[in-house]
């Protein structure tokens, strides 16, 4: 398997993307726009592999001028699902003790990921991603040209490579030894299905858009996606020992289980648990140093996840898309200087990596802290606490 090139304003350049997630995806369609050629290596077999997780809100000040990047701003606005930015506290009775409707006046509209996915994979040329491909090795050549193992015993030489790929990156040992670590947190993931029908105390109790019911160490956590469909995040402040000792292959037992650390909590909020549609699901919660970075290493970069892993804070997708384009962006401005424009890329990544990271510690902090949840309605009504 060989690496095409193409002639971009009088220099040889082609992009090698490992990973079809938002911001690899996102990356290709802002290179494309720009009359870059770029090939993504994606490990899953197709675009329909597996469910593409749940909703996501897209920020103005991120994800949105990504997307103008992108060239989408239109197509995104079809995908948009009117009325998810409401929100609600419960108390764990049930009680509601803020809530906050949504009036059409917030800058981050919901959509669902998968189709937000499928936008993006929409937007490129077909053959862009060749699915199927698992990298199992990468290494450097010299010169800034790499090589990429897939698992299949194919490779590819490339003198331009981006890793996209996720938390646990393939490519990021070429730039840091540094590993994601477990933050003492993990999510249990849950669907309930034609809530309002098969579901209804459930999906009264969530509302039109996001449900918070939070105390010191845990929560449950839900939103309403399309279709009547709540997707909840179960969160509970254990070590990997504990959470291994519940056979998650056994929908039953597991929930059961979860919903123990919940006893006495109204039934309507331990039905987002007990009654899942779905096997439950452990997502463990790893990040990165807040303040990674790595000194420049010729022909090879980072973004999304690969980059800045952190906790779940609803920056995540929105900086990969912004990683994203602000790298298609710079490649394009420096056509002629792969090394500028890549420099210039991580000398903005860097600390904008870092802020969001802090403000993911804190907003957990927040979340799941001493004060918890009304340390979240202050957040939310600008008190003191949520500063």
């Amino acid at each position: 398997m060989g690496c095409g090139t193409s002639f971009q304003r009088g220099v040889f350049m082609h992009v090698t993307i490992i990973g079809a997630g938002l911001g690899g995806l996102t990356l290709a369609r802002v290179l494309h726009v720009h009359g870059i050629p770029a090939t993504v290596y994606e490990a899953e077999a197709s675009p329909a592999a597996r469910a593409q997780g749940g909703m996501l809100d897209i920020h103005d000040d991120t994800g949105q001028p990504a997307l103008a990047a992108a060239g989408l701003t239109e197509e995104f606005r079809g995908l948009i699902l009117e009325g998810r930015e409401a929100i609600r506290v419960l108390g764990h009775d049930g009680a509601v003790l803020y809530e906050e409707p949504d009036d059409g006046s917030g800058g981050r509209p919901e959509v669902q990921r998968g189709e937000l996915r499928r936008m993006l994979l929409d937007s490129l040329p077909a053959g862009t991603v060749h699915w199927g491909h698992k990298v199992s090795g990468v290494r450097a050549l010299g010169g800034g040209r790499h090589e990429v193992t897939f698992a299949d015993g194919g490779t590819v030489v490339t003198s331009l490579l981006v890793g996209a790929d996720g938390a646990w990156s393939r490519v990021r040992p070429l730039l840091s030894d540094a590993v994601p670590r477990y933050l003492g947190r993990s999510f249990v993931e849950t669907y309930l299905y034609d809530a309002d029908t098969r579901h209804p105390g459930a999906a009264k109790a969530v509302g039109g858009g996001s449900l918070f019911a939070l105390v010191p160490g845990k929560g449950i956590q839900a939103h309403r996606e399309s279709g009547g469909t709540l997707h909840t995040y179960v969160a509970l402040t254990q070590s990997p020992e504990w959470f291994a000792g519940i056979d998650f292959s056994d929908t039953a037992a597991a929930t059961a289980r979860v919903a123990q650390e919940f006893d006495g909590w109204a039934p309507e909020l331990t039905a987002l648990i007990t009654d899942t549609d779905t096997a439950p699901v452990l997502r463990s919660l790893n990040a990165l140093p807040a303040d990674h970075r790595w000194e420049r290493v010729p022909g090879v970069t980072l973004l999304g996840d690969a980059a800045h892993v952190a906790g779940p804070n609803g920056e995540g997708a929105n900086l990969a898309m912004y990683d994203g384009a602000e790298l298609g962006k710079a490649l394009a401005a420096h056509s002629g200087n792969v090394e500028k424009a890549l420099a210039e890329y991580e000398e903005a990544l860097f600390p904008r990596s870092a802020d969001a990271a802090e403000d993911g510690v804190q907003l957990h902090e927040i979340m799941f802290g001493e004060s918890s949840p009304h340390s979240l309605i202050a957040m939310f009504t600008g008190g003191e606490q949520g500063k």
